[in-house]
């Protein structure tokens, strides 16, 4: 038996170490490709470098519009039984089924100037088609669900007994919430909007379908590509990789950090 279970194990890390190559191989050809001297030239260029800036910050807002918006949803859906819930993660999820040349269309048809929600919000003197907040909008259409489902989880996890327990000592509904619930699930929530940055920042059809300019970075890349070719795309890409993988390593320490250190002190 110990046997078997020894080959088992085997041939796991054998699937374990192709799956590994796979995802590792491309990004190491990618990070391998470009000289110095073209790296240092693709970050002097000042429409790389804005449209890195336009990336960075998009999809920082999108963020901060997924943790206001999606966190009380995912509160709600995991401490509220009602008729219909199972539907509403169904919509949740739908950003995460559909591919995301549809969403943007979907996103024009309501937020273009003659869509649904256009003219009203050109109204109040917001205007999504073309600009930097159509950008920030696409980003979050495709990173809430992340935010969602992943604080939910976070707060599922919580023993309802602890919030009975808050409450009954005078606690009210909010400072339950902001004291209780919300610290106890905060690695949850830091993995949702972890996922959510790094989904949000890297998108690219939704958001060269309902704005386009300002160019975000896997936009700007595309077009190196299309107009200069493969050498030309790859040191941008480069450095955007570096930047992001970067940032998704702190977001990363900031969600397990305790952790991480409440094992090394056992």
């Amino acid at each position: 038996m110990k046997a078997q279970r020894g080959l088992m194990f085997w041939m796991f890390w054998l699937a374990a170490s192709v799956v590994l190559a796979f995802i590792s191989l491309p990004l190491l050809a990618l990070l391998l490709r470009p000289s110095l001297g073209q790296l240092r030239e693709a970050a002097m260029h000042a429409g790389i470098r804005d449209s890195f800036f336009v990336s960075l910050e998009g999809a920082g807002l999108a963020t901060l519009l997924s943790m206001l918006l999606g966190v009380p949803l995912a509160y709600v859906l995991a401490r509220q039984q009602f008729r219909g819930k199972t539907i509403v993660q169904a919509i949740v999820d739908l950003p995460l089924t559909i591919p995301h040349t549809i969403a943007g269309i979907a996103l024009l048809l309501v937020f273009s100037r003659n869509g649904w929600l256009g003219p009203a919000a050109a109204q109040i003197g917001l205007s999504f088609w073309g600009t930097f907040a159509g950008v920030v909008l696409a980003m979050a259409y495709v990173g809430l669900p992340y935010a969602v489902n992943a604080s939910m989880v976070g707060f599922d996890a919580i023993d309802p007994r602890l919030e009975k327990a808050a409450r009954s000592l005078g606690a009210g509904p909010w400072e339950t919430f902001a004291k209780v619930s919300l610290p106890l699930a905060w690695r949850g929530v830091m993995t949702g909007l972890t996922l959510c940055f790094a989904r949000a920042i890297g998108e690219f059809a939704a958001v060269v379908l309902l704005a386009y300019y300002p160019m975000s970075a896997p936009v700007k890349i595309y077009e190196l590509f299309l107009q200069a070719g493969l050498n030309e795309s790859v040191a941008a890409s480069v450095l955007f990789l570096i930047i992001v993988l970067g940032l998704f390593w702190i977001l990363r320490l900031l969600a397990y950090g305790r952790r991480i250190e409440r094992t090394a002190q056992r």
